[in-house]
């Protein structure tokens, strides 16, 4: 029997899961490339819990953060613990993506079966229950296993989901996607160093507003964290900054979907310009913006200064046939080149996302339209991605209605496999294409290339050195995107899907050494090759001479007679519409 005092220490274990690779093992790494903003969040608002002592005078609240992809989860370890503390607590799975559901079901299992309480909140299970039946998508399994759904968002919420768990009268469902919360004044993203010291160069991450007011169809934000827009202020991004500088973290990724339709982007940003060059706090950022955010007067200047180096940017496609059925048409294809060569101009490395399974593709065009991006655009690096039908959006909403067959295993809603049909590609054209645009781009040529632009222009070639290698690499050698990669792959035999033979330890373990050393051995190969260009591009000749047609400027034609306005989809009405555009805007009094 736990004693009176252990009794009273409620145990709250947050669980991040990550999800299975294509043999069946946790996606797993020493240290991870992109922190989790959804447990950094949600650990923000359990603290605050835990200080205000929302269990009673008497209960202390023991937080545990865990992040799949970079810790594994010693299910037997959390158990004892849960049975030293008399099964008082709850276990929460948070941010639970669909591609991540199942993973997160093999973890409620054995808590349930012991009877520990669960809770499981992110976006598969709000984005199910907002565009579907309560019941859609897997969803009756945590009615069957008893786990409670969290949808929406857990400021001002948290507090009664753990006074439920500790009466022991967990509700089935917190649906609180009609009432979503400002998030001004609440409490910040926050993990502390031991749990962020295992992503790679110690960063963090925090969202400084969610919701986003436009309507692409294969998005999940709009509809789980609504089109209107919510913003933390600038004394809310202040405190959080120093929160973490205090620990000697002073770097962040800003997960908004798009900070440059935040309305306080620009208070915050003379914010953190004041911490930067007043306070001497060496922030490093990295946001994520439109494509027309380069008409936004000081936006791309004060990003700068404000500690911004890298710059995640929505292209999506340059075919505006393509973008017009995705209703991304907020991107114009006419604006590409001048905000790429706008973010160049203040040495920030451009990293864009790139959809490939548009109605309008096909193997050959975008064969096509990789070769014009690397001719003319001055991306630094691109992200593929499969158009993916993720519950929680329009385009699944719409093709679950109408009975399309889609992929059942959830496990590869991950935007990198194959999951409906595509009216131009067989299953197996598109599949392939995905991984030969990743070879395509990511050629020895045009990586020199990438090296030459980046020595001319600023951007720091050392900085986009370390990008080059894993993007060139990750799939290739780990068959997983870049962006849930990391360094050093770990796997335990003990990790393998459930329903899949368990490899016996004197075959896992020497095969899986071997198959690490040939993937180190590529990779000191890359390492070694970029090295060698750089010093050679730095070296040798005048790199600050270097021009292409990527860095030309714009023209007073507006690149008309390029391929990227001429050869393209929709290309020509794009072109046509700009011109109409700018006509009126001129003749307007």
């Amino acid at each position: 029997m736990p004693s009176i005092r252990e009794a009273l220490r409620f145990q709250l274990v947050l669980i991040k899961p990550s999800h299975y690779d294509d043999d069946g093992y946790v996606i797993r790494w020493w240290r991870g490339m992109i922190p989790s903003n959804s447990l950094a969040a949600v650990y923000g608002i359990a603290r605050d819990c835990a200080e205000r002592r929302v269990l009673g005078p008497d209960v202390d609240i023991d937080i545990d953060a865990i992040d799949e992809t970079t810790t594994r989860v010693d299910i037997e370890a959390l158990l004892a613990r849960f049975r030293e503390h008399g099964g008082f607590g709850l276990v929460g799975l948070i941010g639970v993506q669909s591609n991540q559901y199942p993973r997160a079901l093999d973890i409620a299992r054995p808590f349930r079966a012991a009877g520990i309480p669960v809770a499981i909140g992110g976006f598969h299970v709000s984005g199910c229950l907002s565009m579907l039946d309560g019941g859609a998508v897997g969803l009756d399994a945590c009615r069957e296993l008893g786990i409670a759904m969290f949808a929406g968002e857990a400021e001002d919420r948290l507090d009664s989901v753990l006074q439920d768990a500790a009466a022991g009268r967990l509700a089935p469902v917190y649906n609180y996607l009609d009432d979503l919360p400002g998030i001004e004044g609440t409490p910040v993203p926050f993990l502390p160093k031991q749990y962020v010291s295992r992503t790679l160069g110690l960063s963090s991450s925090f969202d400084a507003g969610r919701g986003c007011p436009y309507q692409c169809s294969f998005c999940t934000i709009i509809n789980v964290q609504g089109r209107k827009s919510r913003y933390r202020s600038a004394d809310d991004v202040e405190a959080l900054v120093r929160l973490n500088w205090a620990q000697g973290i002073s770097k962040f990724f800003i997960t908004d979907d798009n900070f440059a339709r935040n309305r306080e982007w620009e208070s915050i940003f003379d914010r953190l310009i004041e911490l930067r060059e007043v306070h001497g706090i060496p922030l490093g950022l990295m946001i994520q913006v439109d494509t027309l955010c380069h008409r936004i007067p000081n936006f791309v200047e004060k990003s700068k200064r404000a500690g911004v180096t890298r710059v995640f940017i929505g292209l999506e496609n340059v075919n505006p046939d393509n973008l017009a059925a995705a209703k991304k048409r907020q991107n114009k294809i006419t604006e590409y080149r001048k905000m790429l060569l706008a973010w160049k101009a203040e040495g920030i490395i451009t990293l864009a996302g790139y959809i490939l399974g548009f109605p309008a593709d096909t193997p050959e065009s975008i064969r096509r339209d990789i070769a014009i991006i690397q001719k003319e655009l001055p991306v630094d690096v691109l992200e593929f991605f499969c158009l993916t039908p993720l519950p929680g959006s329009e385009d699944h909403q719409t093709l679950w209605k109408a009975g399309v067959a889609m992929e059942e295993d959830l496990n590869t809603y991950d935007v990198e496999h194959v999951c409906t049909a595509h009216p131009r590609m067989s299953r197996a054209e598109w599949e392939a294409i995905y991984r030969e645009a990743w070879s395509l781009y990511y050629s020895p040529a045009h990586m020199r290339t990438l090296l030459r632009r980046a020595a001319a222009t600023g951007v720091p070639v050392r900085s986009l050195l370390k990008v080059l290698v894993s993007f060139a690499t990750t799939v290739r050698l780990e068959n997983v995107h870049p962006l849930q990669g990391g360094i050093l792959r770990l796997k335990h035999p003990s990790e393998r899907r459930p329903g899949l033979p368990r490899e016996p330890s004197w075959r896992f373990w020497p095969r899986f050494a071997a198959a690490t050393v040939a993937k180190h051995a590529v990779l000191v190969w890359t390492i070694a090759s970029l090295v060698a260009w750089k010093v050679a591009i730095e070296r040798f000749g005048n790199p600050a001479a270097y021009v292409d047609q990527a860095l030309t400027p714009v023209g007073e034609d507006n690149d008309e007679g390029r391929d990227l306005l001429t050869k393209t989809g929709g290309a020509g009405a794009a072109v046509a519409h700009a011109k109409r555009v700018a006509m009126l805007t001129a003749t307007r009094p």
